[in-house]
């Protein structure tokens, strides 16, 4: 997050071609390193930050100093992001109610999943699993009884003599 008052992380461009970002005055910032937690750091050049009109609006280090940080991943969360805003993103996330958020619905109702009865990480992740598992079984022998009706032999269906 930046501070009140300050360009914000999205006013700042990222070249791709030339690996590295343009703040709101024209700067580059050059990659320096990437730490430890995937963010890759890119650097201003101090000496040419000295004199800019807006230096107070991302920086209050005496040695001009900037440092932006983006992460490694950053390419795939925006083409999600582009995804998700698109047409056919606002349709599927508009069916979430109807697909995703009804498993957890019916986890809580029908398999008594409100509350656990196994304290430790691992006893209730293993437990969640099993849960899950019985419930996608279900769904499975669901798919195959309406597949079976839908595809039962000719033999069985009144046949017609021309």
């Amino acid at each position: 997050m930046t501070k009140p008052n300050y360009h914000k992380s999205y006013e700042y461009a990222y070249d791709e071609y030339n690996d590295w970002v343009i703040c709101p005055e024209n700067q580059t910032l050059y990659y320096a390193t990437t730490n430890r937690h995937g963010y890759q750091e890119y650097k201003n050049i101090p000496f040419n930050c000295e004199r800019c009109p807006t230096r107070h609006l991302f920086t209050e280090n005496k040695s001009c100093e900037k440092t932006v940080t983006r992460h490694v991943w950053q390419d795939y969360l925006e083409m999600a992001e582009d995804i998700r805003h698109s047409p056919i993103g606002k349709a599927t996330y508009s069916l979430r109610s109807q697909t995703i958020e009804r498993v957890f619905a019916d986890a809580k109702e029908k398999h008594a999943m409100r509350y656990t009865l196994y304290r430790g990480l691992n006893s209730v992740t293993s437990w969640v699993r099993l849960k899950y598992a019985a419930m996608n079984l279900k769904k499975l022998a669901l798919w195959k009884s309406k597949a079976q009706l839908l595809f039962e032999p000719v033999t069985q269906r009144t046949r017609f003599s021309v």
